[in-house]
């Protein structure tokens, strides 16, 4: 014994009985009374809305042979023929599984012949999508010249994968989601007229959890009658679809939100004992949080949801504040929940995390690191901290060399001593005296500092790549490492100009430079300790001695 399912014994028969898309029937229909009928449609859309049905249905209103009311009449031989699936002029294509050229060109040889019994012949492509791209090429032509008896429907989920060229070529219709109302208005006719008996809120939990789609919801509804019989109630809706039921995640909504991390904690522990999917517990969640967001922020006529569950919503969007409810759908959201041992976890983290708030010790790392930055500013330095900060920097040398930082001499320790005073806008620039040989050491990365604040460039050339050697009058001489620095400074006016006017304001006189390349072989062996101008400064500096020169 055959049964049809219910989708196909309840498969809409005319243009008025098609949920939920008014604007396409409407146009339709409109389109059949004044015969402004286009030869090519394309029917996007999700699954489920009713794109084949509204086809099939354009079809036999084409074809009637007694309405002119833009409904087929249902009665003659032509809407009986197409609605028993006889009909020799309407051409149903899987695009999916018949998506290749030899297809296509099987059309087109075909669709010249006119039509047997029928007025126009009538192509139904679903999943017009799949179709290879030369398969649409092949396409292409007929779809934009057909023959006077010919028409298409091209149906697909995926609008987006259809070449631009065969979409130009159709009127295109795009369906909606059926909203909730609908879907449960059906529904419930359906099962009146089946005998079904099946409670309001199961209805209501069918057609959700369809998610918009008319034939998944008919789907389940054939399914829960085959396992249960005809009596449907809510508990067995829950069973067969997993759903752990709305009212423990309201509760655990409730106490995530209001801060009750006990009676949350056990809410989940209860859950998970009970054997519910929590993925599917943690998604009904997250739902339900966004709808009291939405709630919130006065954009509930959003949501597709019953009188009792937005009223629920609105009590709770009225003690929460949106970034309240943001960080809570968050947290929730990133909860990775997993059929492990400790599935629980991750929901558990997530009410902990939302329902304590940072304690002190959260943000007293960041107050002490102030309060000591603080504490360290209001210290005033010491005279010798004070010439440290202004001569004493590190100098900055080629890689693998070590320098010793200078002590001061005894001539600039009693300068140190004396009181500092902050020097007027227009006095002039102090004169450093480079008596000591380590002086133009000891001062030479202020000079590059100096560089740095003008041109970044030429003080990455200078950093490194060579030191001072000597003085020579008013010229400084500068010797370098590799020629290719050498000429990149002195060689370029701009850059010449650059140090020159840095040595100047640092030292508070006018000096030229001069640039040496250190010998090769000296580059190849290395200096002797003894002839190193930064090695003579130390030993005259300490009054030191070399002891071993190999090392």
């Amino acid at each position: 014994m055959s049964t049809q399912t219910l989708y196909r014994k309840w498969r809409s028969q005319d243009f008025a009985e098609v949920v939920g898309q008014e604007h396409i029937t409407g146009t339709l229909r409109n389109a059949l009374v004044t015969e402004r009928i286009a030869h090519a449609y394309l029917f996007c859309g999700p699954r489920g809305t009713g794109k084949t049905s509204t086809a099939r249905i354009l079809a036999k209103a084409v074809n009637c042979l007694s309405s002119d009311k833009g409904e087929p009449c249902n009665t003659c031989t032509m809407c009986r023929a197409i609605t028993e699936g006889r009909a020799l002029d309407l051409i149903e294509i899987d695009a999916a599984s018949n998506r290749g050229i030899d297809e296509i060109r099987d059309l087109r040889e075909k669709v010249r012949f006119s039509p047997n019994e029928a007025r126009r012949k009538f192509y139904i492509i679903d999943e017009v999508h799949m179709l290879t791209s030369e398969a649409f090429n092949a396409l292409l032509k007929t779809l934009e010249e057909p023959p006077p008896h010919a028409m298409f429907v091209l149906a697909t989920t995926e609008a987006h994968k259809v070449p631009a060229t065969i979409a130009s070529r159709c009127q295109r219709f795009d369906f909606r989601r059926i909203p909730l109302a609908a879907s449960v208005g059906r529904l419930r006719q359906i099962a009146e007229a089946e005998g079904f008996q099946v409670e309001p809120a199961a209805l209501e939990i069918l057609a959700k959890n369809a998610s918009g789609s008319l034939r998944d919801a008919e789907n389940l509804l054939d399914q829960l009658v085959a396992y249960f019989g005809r009596e449907i109630t809510v508990a067995q809706v829950h069973g067969l679809l997993g759903i752990t039921g709305d009212q423990r995640v309201r509760e655990l909504a409730r106490a995530a939100l209001n801060k009750d991390v006990t009676a949350g904690l056990r809410l989940i522990a209860a859950v998970a004992a009970d054997g519910v999917d929590l993925r599917q517990f943690n998604r009904e969640l997250i739902e339900f949080l966004r709808g009291v967001l939405l709630t919130n922020l006065q954009a509930a006529d959003l949501l597709d949801m019953s009188q009792e569950t937005l009223a629920e919503m609105r009590q709770l969007a009225q003690d929460s504040s949106p970034t309240e409810l943001v960080r809570a759908i968050k947290l929730f959201g990133q909860a990775d929940v997993r059929n492990e041992v400790q599935a629980s976890l991750p929901l558990e983290l997530a009410l902990v995390e939302q329902c304590v708030q940072p304690g002190p010790s959260a943000v007293r790392a960041p107050q002490v690191e102030q309060a000591t930055r603080a504490r360290v500013a209001a210290v005033p330095p010491s005279p010798g901290d004070e010439r440290d900060e202004r001569s004493n920097r590190p100098l900055t040398t080629p890689p693998h060399r070590v320098e010793v930082p200078p002590v001061p001499s005894e001539k600039a320790r009693e300068q140190a001593a004396a009181p500092t005073q902050q020097p007027k806008s227009d006095a002039p620039p102090e004169v450093i005296n480079l008596e000591a040989p380590g002086d133009l050491l000891s001062v030479w990365p202020r000079v590059l500092e100096a560089i740095r604040t003008t041109n970044k460039n030429v003080a990455a050339l200078l950093n490194g790549s060579c030191q001072p050697a000597g003085l020579e009058g008013e010229t400084v001489v500068l010797e370098f490492y590799f020629s290719y620095h050498s000429d990149r400074v002195m060689n370029d006016p701009k850059n010449r100009h650059t140090l020159e006017e840095a040595l100047s304001k640092v030292l508070g006189r006018n000096y030229q430079v001069k640039s040496v390349l250190r010998p090769r072989e000296r580059k190849a062996r290395g200096k002797s300790a003894a002839e190193d101008a930064t090695v003579r400064a130390a030993l005259e500096i300490f009054d030191a001695r070399i002891v071993d020169d190999d090392q």
